[in-house]
């Protein structure tokens, strides 16, 4: 006679397996959101660049917002990493804000993605049912003025800027030409005059005393 064994565990359901590549799926959103924006990139938009059905998008991403949040995050990520590899790499302040600015004319004109920046182009009208989305946006608006302004902080203590640099309001400025810099390119302003904006931009760079 067979007895069962009721020490052993029942086995664990295991959710049906993905029929597409997840992180491929998550770049095309990304490259949907970037050219419409959140509220604009409609469902059948997003799903047929993704190549995919709208239950294999809920069963991946969970709704459009959690899409949306995840490829901001994915685009947010790989372009903090490439900025402090910029910065560690340049000698001095003023050297990594003038490869800042001249990178992001370069990107922003790239044809191999929409124009501009994602983060600062995608959720800027938003209605008020966005709100969330709009402030997981200036979150990461915010990082990267802060990454902007550590740089310049450490350029004053290196003795590269006057000791009373006003480093916030220098970071500012720089962001500031930066998100203009990315509506320019929206409008389908060219590379050469987002790069001759971005060496203007560095004439307002303090002189050392």
């Amino acid at each position: 006679m067979e007895i069962e064994n009721k020490s052993e565990k029942p086995r664990k359901k295991t959710g049906r397996p993905l029929s597409f590549d997840r992180e491929v799926a998550l770049e095309r959103a990304m490259l949907v959101f970037w050219r419409y924006g959140y509220e604009a990139a409609s469902l059948s938009e997003l799903t047929s660049a993704m190549g995919i059905t709208p239950p294999s998008l809920y069963a991946a991403f969970g709704d459009k917002e959690k899409l949306f949040l995840e490829a901001i995050e994915r685009y947010s990520s790989k372009n903090c990493d490439a900025l402090l590899c910029l910065f560690n790499q340049a000698p001095r302040a003023r050297d990594a804000i003038e490869r800042l600015l001249q990178s992001a004319a370069v990107d922003f004109t790239c044809p191999s993605h929409p124009p501009g920046c994602l983060v600062n182009t995608a959720a800027t009208n938003c209605s008020a049912s966005s709100e969330h989305v709009q402030h997981a946006m200036i979150e990461r608006r915010d990082h990267v003025e802060n990454m902007i302004r550590t740089r310049v902080e450490t350029g004053v203590k290196d003795g590269e800027l006057p000791p009373d640099t006003d480093a916030s309001g220098l970071a500012n400025f720089y962001w500031t030409v930066i998100q203009g810099m990315s509506t320019q390119a929206r409008d389908h302003v060219d590379r050469d005059k987002l790069l001759a904006i971005a060496a203007t931009a560095m004439r307002a760079w303090p002189a050392p005393k």
